[in-house]
């Protein structure tokens, strides 16, 4: 009769199906990224034998035993095989006899043809903490062991993980406040750690089911897929030059001088209506574009300097706007009022950071998804001088109006 065996609270018929069974969760615990020795412990066998699971061995009879799967697979890259764009053995080799040398690493990665910060990192993630030297030999197996193993990814295979991120999406937390979440309530527990990284991974390449319908209802973009961050050049935007944002003069930024303002639209239901906003920098003052047919450039142009025609010159400085298509006219714009104008670069909301805390307050009148085009012109100066009449933590808790009437009043 053969001697049955126990493993994870299962009885098997045989020694040999219990070890089987071993065999194969150790391999699921490689997979979902557990290291070789702490797998080996959980299942409860020595490291080498994992090692001889994973590589197989050489008997003493000298016939080979292969390994029990093909663990890295047809399509996989074994761990000795190191891609060009790496340190090799004989750059390694270079190293350790620089070293030995008592060169420089700045002399070494100048010899090499590498950046220095590349041998730097070297010799610091892979010297020996031991003997306190670097090693090549060694350090060629450590990188080679680095590589990317065929691992399933960490979300996909933690239950509880997966259900703590969702339940945080569906209220709308972004993947950075889950992060931090997660590390505050596991610190000791990496299995129930993430980088925002990593949830974001998981909601836009590895989400299957439930996890990928939460995705566009809750986060906060509303998009389902990831956007490029190609930064490749780009055509201008226009057919006259811009001036782009960073030749903005300092006082611009450091707001010392005031009369310098952002501008951009805030947009209504299906992109049909538009109302124009305008944000003087030092003193926090609005004021808002009727644009109750279209928001074209024409129609941008027009607004913009029917309102800012009669400013003072001390508060026509300049205009900071993004690459939108409505100040295609620009050029007029800046003849007309004689005032400078700078564009932000291409999807930075932030390099027009007041602009943009202006119209989140004024979502508060215009709320997303709604008509803009049925709000008369008196009732957005109305609008407009209520939020001017807001006091501002920013401002000493003055209000804008009074700001800009200070300045007006010192002009005068």
């Amino acid at each position: 009769m053969l001697e049955t065996s126990e493993y994870r609270g299962v009885t098997y018929g045989s020694v040999r199906l219990a070890q089987e069974a071993r065999r194969g969760h150790y391999f699921d615990l490689i997979s979902s990224g557990v290291n070789f020795t702490r797998a080996a412990g959980i299942v409860g066998v020595s490291k080498r034998t994992g090692k001889v699971w994973r590589n197989g061995r050489t008997r003493s009879t000298g016939r080979n035993e292969p390994a029990v799967i093909d663990w890295y697979g047809a399509d996989m890259i074994p761990p000795n095989i190191i891609s060009g764009r790496y340190l090799n053995q004989d750059e390694r080799l270079a190293i350790a006899d620089g070293l030995n040398r008592g060169d420089s690493l700045r002399t070494i990665a100048a010899a090499l043809g590498r950046n220095v910060s590349s041998v730097s990192r070297e010799v610091r993630i892979n010297i020996n903490s031991k003997t306190g030297r670097y090693e090549p030999y060694r350090a060629q197996q450590l990188s080679g062991n680095r590589l990317k193993r065929p691992k399933m990814a960490k979300v996909a295979t933690n239950p509880l993980l997966r259900s703590v991120i969702r339940e945080r999406l569906v209220k709308h937390w972004s993947p950075e406040q889950i992060s931090n979440y997660l590390k505050q309530h596991w610190p000791d527990n990496e299995g129930m750690n993430a980088s925002t990284e990593t949830i974001y991974q998981a909601i836009y390449v590895q989400a299957k089911g439930e996890l990928k319908l939460d995705v566009k209802a809750a986060l906060r973009t509303g998009r389902a897929k990831r956007r490029s961050q190609n930064t490749s050049e780009r055509r201008p935007r226009f057919r006259d030059p811009m001036v782009m944002i960073s030749e903005r003069p300092a006082e611009v930024a450091d707001r010392a001088v005031p009369g310098h303002w952002e501008g951009d639209l805030i947009i209504g239901a299906n992109h049909q209506s538009a109302i124009g906003t305008l944000v003087e920098r030092s003193t926090r003052f609005t004021i808002l574009l009727h644009l109750p047919q279209r928001h074209d450039a024409e129609s941008v142009q027009q607004a913009i300097i029917e309102k800012m025609q009669h400013l003072p010159k001390l508060l026509r400085n300049s205009l900071t706007w993004d690459q939108g298509s409505e100040l295609a006219l620009h050029k007029s714009i800046k003849a007309e009022l004689d005032m400078d104008e700078f564009f932000c670069d291409p999807h930075s909301p932030w390099q027009r950071g007041t602009n943009e805390n202006t119209n989140g307050l004024l979502r508060q009148y215009f709320p997303k998804g709604t008509d803009l085009s049925i709000h008369p012109a008196e009732y957005l100066d109305a609008v407009a001088e209520e939020l001017n009449d807001r006091p501002r933590k920013t401002l000493g808790f003055k209000k804008p109006s009074e700001k800009i009437l200070d300045l007006i009043n010192q002009a005068a």
